[in-house]
């Protein structure tokens, strides 16, 4: 393995469109399986020093950690806000197998809003960011996960439920967005004053492969000034403001500028052609990953590298791309594939970009 020794102005460059001395790494979600793969031990939601190892060896130039109610990836027990869901329940008497909001919907009239515990979801316990301080090395720093305003709303009203309010009762629609977000921002408020602290990333899928999950209209209307908000408190504490989102976003992207968004991520390569958005966005904004998840699970290393390579030649120079996969790195990603991943980078990401 080549090891680099993390240096967070590596990413600071890029981003400005500057060339560092080699193209960085940058995910916003990898799966605790595979860091345990990669270091050859288990690792734990709660084990902050072996997430700090990872990131470090693997040839992250921070580490990302969540302040919001609702972990990027799956909606898993590890998110704040299913603990607060399944407790919530289990308090009723109804704890059951669809505590999951993937599986229940939870608000669908005002009874459900009011019942709804927003106190406590209110309470987010965002001990990590003070826990890393004592393990992060020298150069390393960290990010911190935010956002999900429209993809909490929705899971908790159902999608379809979601959409017939848009139509029919926008007011109330815009009741639980507004709660959800405030919860949010008010998260935000606290972590961007920690130590070490150097970029927020907004983790919101606002997209399917075909365009906008809802009108593009109705992400102005409700959505969108929120992440202003985001926007607007990052740059004035001196944070860089990055954005993930799956899915075509063509009909999105002015918007997504007009936000202040200084990286966006992941460019999916199951519909968004990354070339093209490097000629016709790539002087505004810095381009986050893109190398295919299904590559990642199916390929081989040859052809993972073959792509990575790809991908450095074409993107990196003149700086304003971190290269890594096309979603998230997920248990299910060969830790071979991953490895030549990011190998491929360390071997050939060097600047000036030398690749035949």
């Amino acid at each position: 393995m080549i090891e680099n020794k993390p240096d967070f102005t590596r990413v600071a460059r890029t981003v400005r469109h500057q060339e560092p001395d080699r193209v960085p790494l940058a995910e916003a979600a990898i799966a605790y399986q595979t860091m345990s793969k990669f270091l050859g031990k288990k690792v734990l939601a709660n084990d902050i020093s072996s997430q700090v190892e990872f990131w470090t060896k693997a040839g992250y130039d921070y580490i990302a950690l969540t302040a919001g109610i609702l972990q990027p990836g799956k909606v898993t027990e590890d998110s704040f806000i299913s603990k607060i869901i399944k407790e919530n329940l289990r308090k009723r008497g109804e704890l059951g197998d669809d505590w999951n909001l993937e599986k229940r919907v939870f608000i669908r009239n005002e009874d459900d809003f009011e019942l709804f515990p927003w106190e406590e979801a209110s309470k987010i316990n965002i001990d990590d960011f003070y826990e890393v301080q004592q393990f992060l090395p020298d150069g390393m720093k960290i990010v911190a996960l935010s956002g999900k305003i429209f993809t909490i709303s929705w899971l908790l009203m159902g999608y379809e439920n979601f959409c017939i309010n848009l139509m029919l009762n926008p007011s109330f629609l815009q009741k639980v967005i507004e709660r959800v977000a405030e919860l949010q921002y008010r998260i935000l408020k606290k972590v961007i004053k920690i130590p070490n602290l150097v970029a927020v990333w907004a983790v919101d899928d606002l997209a399917f492969g075909t365009g906008p999950m809802i009108q593009p209209k109705a992400f102005r209307d409700f959505i969108f000034p929120w992440y202003k908000m985001f926007s607007k408190i990052c740059h004035e504490n001196n944070l860089f403001f990055f954005f993930h989102s799956d899915g075509l976003l063509w009909n999105l992207m002015d918007d997504l500028l007009g936000l202040g968004i200084d990286a966006l991520h992941p460019i999916d390569p199951t519909c968004m052609d990354i070339e093209e958005v490097k000629c016709k966005v790539g002087d505004k904004i810095a381009l986050f990953g893109n190398i295919s998840n299904e590559l990642l699970q199916n390929g081989t290393p040859q052809e993972v590298a073959e792509l990575t390579k790809k991908r450095i030649k074409i993107i990196a120079p003149g700086g304003g791309y971190c290269l890594g996969s096309g979603n998230s790195v997920p248990e299910w990603a060969k830790i071979e594939n991953y490895i030549a991943m990011i190998q491929t980078v360390k071997e050939y990401g060097t600047y000036p970009i030398n690749i035949e």
